[in-house]
């Protein structure tokens, strides 16, 4: 029997593992209206859905309101608990036509809860958006098991991209610009830098991740993603990062042929993030309070010894007893101050004081 009230969405049929589904395109005015998630204090068990976590939802929220001609998303994923009355456009074309929802159905996303939330929060600062639309999957609700189960296939085998490949496709984000640019105009990064692995294997005839290029620059400059950055900035960075690889001696010998960068990885600590972004604290400091001569220092890390067996220097900053490097914040800081000192620049309160924990034998994770 036709429902005398309901949603009427122009839509595909499909067929999967012998269930019928429908693709629609959705107003994104309608999407905060039919759409609701679990309530949050239900158990885990009883729920069909992860837990929203809010913290995102900003961020997608601005780059919807920031992009208003270029953002894109992917399909929302829903099961609908209701009746669901597909009507073909005709004989020929069966599989293409209308669905036709009940008024007093629910419905669950099974993807996209916080692309869900975001849209809302931008239709509440643009409302012109919500004549947009967004394609929308809908399934038959079979009940909570099935909605767990749709939940966890459709989780199962997604696989995030490393944020090297996230700054490579970026075209928007100047600091990711900036990084792309950089690697392009100096040999050395554009032969030897990894654009898609956020981390090298031992064997990896490259010397550089692209991540670790992007989260130098981020510490060079005090940046993060998605500020601006002024032309003085722009050529600073530049500058810095040509003079800097021709004044780390290890790194020219890889150029030239001189040794692999499998082996300057297992000799040296100049061939890992921990160092790069080390540098990037250094040089920071050298750009607010050495604007007229930070060449000059950064020409002095020639003379510095950064092979592994310099035990005096780097043992307990850049690398454990075990021998192995760690890249946290607070080696990549305690590497960054001994910088520091090997070039005659003082150190910062902040940065005083965890020297001060070293020498008090307090522990330091690394």
């Amino acid at each position: 029997m036709f429902m005398n009230f309901s949603y009427s969405f122009p839509a595909i049929r499909g067929l999967q593992a012998g269930r019928e589904f429908y693709t629609i395109m959705c107003p994104l005015r309608l999407i905060p209206k039919i759409f609701l998630f679990d309530e949050e204090e239900i158990p885990a068990e009883h729920r069909a859905q992860r837990l929203m976590n809010k913290s995102r939802v900003p961020d997608i929220t601005n780059y919807i309101l920031e992009n208003p001609r270029d953002y894109i998303f992917s399909s929302l994923t829903a099961s609908v608990d209701g009746e669901l009355i597909f009507q073909p456009q005709s004989k020929e074309f069966k599989d293409l036509g209308y669905l036709n929802i009940s008024l007093d159905s629910k419905f669950l996303i099974n993807d996209g809860q916080h692309r869900r939330a975001a849209i809302e929060e931008a239709l509440k600062i643009s409302p012109e958006l919500g004549d947009e639309t967004i394609s929308v999957v809908f399934f038959h609700d079979l009940g909570l098991v099935r909605s767990q189960q749709m939940f966890s296939d459709l989780n199962r085998h997604a696989v995030n991209t490393t944020s090297s490949i996230g700054i490579l496709y970026d075209h928007r984000d100047q600091l990711s610009l900036i990084t792309k640019s950089l690697i392009n105009e100096i040999p050395l990064l554009e032969r030897y830098t990894d654009r898609e692995k956020v981390s090298l294997s031992k064997n990896s005839p490259k010397l550089f991740a692209l991540n670790h290029i992007f989260n130098t620059i981020c510490r060079l400059l005090g940046k993060r993603k998605g500020e601006l950055i002024s032309e003085p900035e722009k050529k600073f960075v530049s500058e810095f990062w040509a003079l800097l690889c021709v004044s780390i001696p290890e790194w020219q010998d890889v150029l030239d042929k001189q040794t692999s960068p499998r082996d300057l990885r297992a000799g040296s600590v100049v061939a890992h993030g921990v160092f790069l972004e080390a540098i990037g604290i250094v040089g920071h400091y050298l750009y607010r309070y050495h604007s007229d001569e930070w060449d000059s220092y950064v020409k002095k890390l020639s003379k510095v010894d950064w092979s592994r067996d310099n035990k005096a220097d780097w043992l307990g900053r850049a690398y454990g007893q075990t021998g192995r490097i760690n890249k946290t914040n607070e080696t990549i800081q305690l590497t960054a101050n001994h910088i520091k000192v090997k070039l005659g620049l003082p150190l910062t309160e902040a940065e005083q004081k965890i020297e001060n924990k070293i020498k008090e034998g307090t522990p330091i994770n690394v």
